[in-house]
């Protein structure tokens, strides 16, 4: 479904992707595990078109996306929910929420619907929708940008890191909502450092280390790689 083969990126002379190649297939659950600065926002921003790959293909249900417009990504169905929420702060809960809905800004009865299946999922949102989103709590904050983002109706929702700085029990619920998002049939790809939380849920997973794929495999294989566990999981 979507596919990444041999990408490369570059920041100027620095380059921070090295020919990696991946793939989450329809309906799937991938998990993307590294360190800060491995490269996971790298490969979701590239796949987002910010900017675009300086090398390799991307390719989403057989069409490339390498060259396409950011917009036009949406549009095909790959909808990024970055790391650290990215809100505007003083707007309200409701207003951060239709913002995910632009691309689809002239189906009103698809995005009340849309928005109606985000309340379900998040019901304290949908108490505090006049609310500005800068107020709420961390965990809250989380759930509008997730939230956000399923207004943008993905095929493919790429989540990076969204359990941070978020307390256990919070980390829970909203791993608990990826899981019924995932579930629901979107095709979700999860970068993470919070490995024990996130191999619990996935279906496969690559770790990433410098800018390349160093390891791939089901949950269970890097649950009990001692490399995986002594990186990102303990002892």
């Amino acid at each position: 479904m979507l596919t990444f083969e041999n990408v490369s990126q570059h920041y100027g002379s620095f380059r921070a992707l090295h020919g990696v190649t991946l793939n989450a297939k329809e309906g799937e659950l991938v998990v993307l595990l590294g360190a800060n600065g491995a490269g996971k926002s790298t490969i979701f921003l590239t796949a987002s078109g910010l900017p675009k790959a300086t090398g390799g293909s991307i390719r989403f249900r057989n069409q490339e996306l390498v060259g396409m417009k950011p917009s036009q990504i949406v549009q095909q169905g790959i909808v990024h929910c970055p790391e650290g929420r990215k809100l505007f702060p003083q707007m309200s809960v409701l207003k951060n929420l239709m913002l995910g809905a632009y691309v689809h800004r002239r189906d009103r009865a698809g995005n009340q619907k849309m928005l109606d299946e985000v309340f379900k999922l998040f019901p304290i949102l949908a108490e505090r929708r006049e609310q500005a989103a800068g107020s709420l709590s961390g965990g809250q904050q989380q759930m509008v940008a997730i939230g956000r983002a399923m207004m943008g109706r993905p095929k493919a929702l790429l989540l990076d890191e969204p359990s941070l700085g978020l307390a256990p029990l919070v980390v829970k619920q909203v791993f608990e909502v990826i899981q019924r998002i995932n579930r629901a049939g979107t095709t979700v790809l999860l970068a993470e450092q919070n490995a024990y939380a996130a191999l619990k849920i996935a279906h496969r997973a690559y770790v990433i280390e410098g800018g390349r794929i160093v390891l791939e495999g089901d949950p269970a294989s890097l649950m009990n790689d001692q490399a995986v566990r002594k990186a990102y999981i303990g002892a």
